[in-house]
């Protein structure tokens, strides 16, 4: 068969294969590509079944060098719709893992994809993305995957914590510690994205029960666990157990509200008016250039604001998920050094992290000092004086926006246009505004005496 003909085929192919996917619906699901045969070439997710697949046989489709060549193969489509995104996802993983198709098994060879584990021998099972499934850490625990998609696997696992509130940090919680009483949670929990196990505020039996109810939600549809926890609702209530039918009707509220995004801005209390497009894509971004393995889920960024020697202050602002958190914005007015940025800059950091450096905290996963290397200096003299250490600290000098870092003595110079300088800009501009709006705040005060 000349060129020309195989052309001539392949244009009939994908007009008829184009046809078939604008009729597909417009929903989640997975979809089965597969060649004359029979045989099954590729499976992938869709948040929209018709506009993914349709993507395919537009005349200028270029999905890469190893997909493309799997178009002209391709026969016949199944789909399989799904009500979430979340379940396409974990759909599409066990597929794949069941039926090993060619072209996903180009994509998975020689590289490492995230798995979601779940450590079920801890007294309190924690919630994990890992890419070394095989590692120490995780024997014991349940494995699901590999995931194509480790954008899509973090969203699915945030969006699941405001509804089983499981843990996601690396803390070793023991139930009978004496210590959890004294411990502080991270914000996580003030956000009640989390139950806080670490600070005994929820006994072994009931985390149980919440991560059992992620486990059966992982294998299962959410119309089918709503309908469970419906029955289950309703029995406790009737045997007046109303604490715990309560916990209950909190679970099947977030359930139904998942995937209605407008209601998950409640929580964020925003002073600014301009942030990076996709907060989402600037933390994927900005975890690139620190390179670093570990989520950048909970930043804290620190100014020092004076003038002219007075009323000096210290301010932190709070980011989770590349979004502020208005209530965990800080201001201190500095008690030592009053014309000294450095000084100013090691007392906030004392100030702030007394208890995790005790142990009895933890750090957010990133710290970012507003200043070039030396205020980054000082606040690691500061962190130096404490028995733990933070995981990240980097600082940001201002014009020429250049990162520092604690490891090396070269900064990171990113592109302008990167969504991870963006998002690190945003942050220390915030903190910025926030210090000075606080700094001014005194000044007035001193001047006019007000109260």
């Amino acid at each position: 068969m000349t060129s020309k003909n195989i052309a001539s085929k392949w244009e009939k192919q994908r007009k008829k294969l184009a046809s078939f996917a604008k009729k597909l619906p417009d929903f989640p699901g997975v979809y089965l590509m597969h060649d004359c045969f029979g045989n099954m070439l590729y499976i992938g997710k869709a948040n929209s079944l018709r506009k993914r697949v349709s993507s395919y046989f537009l005349v200028s489709t270029d999905i890469g060098p190893w997909k493309q060549g799997m178009l002209p193969l391709i026969e016949c489509i199944e789909f399989i719709e799904c009500e979430t995104e979340w379940e396409a996802l974990l759909l599409e993983a066990r597929l794949i893992k069941d039926h090993r198709p060619k072209y996903n098994s180009l994509q998975l060879d020689g590289k490492t994809y995230p798995y979601l584990a779940v450590t079920m021998k801890d007294d309190y099972p924690g919630v994990f993305i890992t890419r070394s499934p095989s590692d120490d850490a995780f024997k014991g625990a349940k494995l699901f995957g590999p995931f194509t998609s480790s954008g899509a696997l973090n969203r699915s696992i945030h969006m699941l914590q405001t509804v089983f509130k499981f843990r996601t940090c690396p803390l070793v919680i023991k139930e009978e510690d004496p210590s959890n009483n004294y411990f502080r949670p991270c914000l996580l929990h003030a956000i009640r994205r989390c139950s806080g196990p670490c600070a005994n505020k929820i006994n072994k039996e009931a985390y149980r029960k919440d991560i059992e109810g992620f486990l059966r939600l992982l294998t299962s549809k959410r119309s089918v666990m709503l309908r469970e926890l419906q029955s289950k609702m309703d029995t406790t209530s009737q045997d007046k157990k109303y604490e715990e039918a309560a916990i209950i009707r909190d679970q099947i509220i977030a359930l139904e509200k998942l995937d209605n995004r407008a209601d998950n801005k409640v929580i964020w209390q925003s002073e600014v008016t301009v942030f990076a497009k996709d907060p989402s894509a600037g933390l994927q971004a900005l975890q690139k250039a620190l390179q670093v393995n570990m989520e950048l889920r909970y930043i804290e960024c620190f100014d020092i604001a004076h003038l002219q020697g007075g009323e000096t202050v210290g301010a932190k602002v709070t980011f989770m998920d590349g979004k502020p958190y208005k209530d965990g914005y800080r201001r201190y007015k500095i008690q030592t050094a009053k014309n000294d940025d450095y000084m100013s800059m090691r007392e906030v950091i004392s100030r702030r992290f007394r208890d995790a450096g005790k142990g009895m905290a933890l750090y957010p996963d990133l710290i970012v000092i507003d200043g070039g290397r030396g205020q980054l200096s000082a606040a690691m003299e500061a962190f130096d004086q404490l028995e733990q250490r933070p995981p990240l600290v980097i600082s940001l000098a201002k014009k020429e926006e250049l990162i520092f870092l604690t490891k090396t003595s070269e900064p990171i110079k990113l592109s302008r246009n990167n969504e991870g300088l963006k998002l690190v800009q945003a942050i220390r501009d915030e903190a910025h505004r926030f210090a000075q709006h606080y700094h001014h705040h005194l000044r007035t005060k001193k001047t006019f005496g007000e109260s």
